[in-house]
């Protein structure tokens, strides 16, 4: 599916964006401002449509993860773990999330974004930050992984891949 994010702060947004033919849209600062994003994009188009993005840090004592707004650079305080519970429970039908582990904590699919460098890392995604699927961009802008070559890498790890 084709998701879209980046800017979505209306379900007028949503609306636009989905009839210039994206499948999903992802939303992350506009629904932390304003939760009800989430409950009226998911009554509008489905949870099927609704991806929650979250940008988490590691809290400096260890204890927990803390979510950023505007690209991780605003500290809002909010717990990551609970933050995802609530968008799913506000109608997300995916959460799209940055370093922090979640996955255990919601009932919905978790996609890992961002930190990979080597395959091993989209091998530990699935295994240790139990992920239901892994996001990838400039590793494969540059080539420094090819798509084939990983595929049969996280095959090879008993991690099902569609080839």
């Amino acid at each position: 599916p084709f998701t879209v994010g980046g800017g979505i702060r209306t379900v007028e947004d949503f609306t636009a964006l989905l009839r210039a033919g994206a499948d999903k849209v992802s939303v992350n600062s506009a629904a932390l401002k304003n939760p009800q994003l989430i409950a009226d994009a998911a009554y509008k188009f489905g949870s099927q449509c609704v991806v929650m993005a979250m940008d988490a840090k590691r809290r400096p004592n260890g204890a927990g993860w803390t979510l950023y707004l505007n690209g991780g650079r605003v500290d809002t305080g909010i717990d990551a773990v609970e933050w995802a519970k609530r968008a799913e429970k506000l109608g997300a039908g995916e959460i799209l999330r940055r370093q922090c582990p979640v996955s255990e904590s919601v009932g919905i699919p978790v996609i890992a974004s961002g930190g990979a460098g080597k395959m091993e890392h989209f091998k530990d995604a699935f295994t240790k930050g139990k992920a239901d699927a892994v996001l990838a961009a400039s590793l494969f802008h540059f080539r420094e992984i090819g798509i084939p070559e990983l595929k049969g890498y996280l095959a090879e790890n008993g991690i099902p891949v569609r080839r």
